[in-house]
């Protein structure tokens, strides 16, 4: 294994596996929010949105996972001094950030898992499908990781993490319209929706599936707009984030 290749195990370990092992209370947390608004999404509808429902936990799961970086890089960084330590070694940045946001997938895979095989049963996506929905979750946690990173180097308090994380997931996952097509919020509010780049992963991947009907150009729109946002943000925590001078 390369060099950079333990840096990033190391990184997981730190962050995932020895929490799971010794607290795997932890891993509730991750299952519980997204499923529990897709049974209520469900029963509300009366297994109408079920479809919708499944696509938008993976939405909300992923975006979390990357928003969880905040809160546990902040921890490691102003209760341990970890990153401290990581600047004075020959550890890179983009090592200790791939591995920890790697670990936050890792306890997703319980609720990740689950969402999976409701998938398989209720939605059916071929490969493409799956592709294109792969991409959009994958462009979701990108993001998040780059959001979470940066605030995770400005933040001096474990408690302060905390509540932008749940601030910002709530603002980016929960409000807008993933769990539901965007045509149920009545037309002067739904213009405000598609100021969350989540509306557009949601739009994609109820597209994708079949769920609603886009124009080829709400779709090219939709990954343009999902794409331009999470390079800018990545480009954001590159350029912005206080690495070093902490």
């Amino acid at each position: 294994m390369s060099g950079w290749g333990r840096e990033v195990l190391a990184s997981v370990l730190v962050n995932s596996v020895y929490e799971m092992k010794n607290y795997p209370v932890v891993l509730l947390n991750t299952v519980l929010s997204p499923l529990s608004f897709l049974i209520v999404i469900t029963f509300v509808s009366k297994g109408q949105l079920i479809g919708e429902a499944i696509e938008g936990g993976f939405i909300m799961s992923m975006f979390q996972s990357g928003m969880s970086l905040q809160g546990d890089l902040s921890h490691l960084k102003n209760d341990f001094k970890l990153q401290d330590m990581v600047v004075s070694s020959p550890t890179t940045p983009s090592a200790y950030v791939a591995g920890m946001a790697l670990g936050e997938i890792i306890y997703s895979i319980p609720a990740l898992a689950v969402l999976t095989i409701l998938a398989a049963i209720y939605i059916h996506p071929g490969a493409v499908e799956s592709l294109e929905l792969l991409g959009v979750f994958l462009l979701m946690f990108l993001g998040s990781v780059a959001i979470g990173f940066t605030l995770s180097t400005f933040s001096s308090d474990i408690v302060q993490s905390f509540a932008f994380s749940r601030l910002i997931s709530t603002v980016f996952a929960t409000l807008p319209p993933v769990y539901y097509p965007i045509t149920y919020i009545p037309l002067p509010f739904r213009y405000a929706a598609y100021l969350s780049p989540t509306t557009y992963a949601g739009e994609i991947a109820q597209s994708s599936t079949g769920l609603v009907q886009l124009s080829t150009t709400d779709i090219f729109s939709a990954w343009t707009v999902l794409i331009a946002v999470s390079l800018a943000l990545l480009l954001i925590a590159v350029k912005k984030a206080r690495w070093r001078d902490v």
